[in-house]
């Protein structure tokens, strides 16, 4: 299995095959197999986007209670999940500084396995 280097710009939501392309955050080395679930989550975090400025404009919904602000959350948390898995050490320790990753419950987790 080869691997191609894709280069990620969460901010923008897109991924890049050429770094010169445009800006990106994040480089990773993937199989062509796992660039399109990057570009899903994408697509679906666009979608979230949409609902919650819809949801904005409600304004006696409070955002910290409705459910597509927690899809939003839980999509950014797989994105970053893929580029800790897949990025470079830089990319890794990055993501471990976020405050929703947790490496004592991933540890947890593959003890358990």
């Amino acid at each position: 299995m080869t691997l191609n280097k894709v280069y990620i710009s969460v901010k923008n939501q897109k991924l890049y095959l050429y770094p010169d392309e445009s800006p990106w955050e994040f480089e990773i080395a993937v199989s062509r197999e796992v660039i399109p679930v990057f570009q899903k989550l994408f697509d679906q975090l666009g979608s979230v986007e949409i609902s919650n400025f819809w949801r904005a404009h409600i304004p006696i919904r409070k955002y910290h209670f409705d459910k597509e602000n927690d899809q939003y959350d839980r999509r950014m948390k797989k994105i970053y999940a893929l580029i800790h898995e897949f990025g470079d050490e830089e990319s890794q320790k990055f993501v471990e500084q976020l405050p929703y990753f947790n490496p004592r419950r991933r540890e947890t987790v593959e003890q358990k396995y």
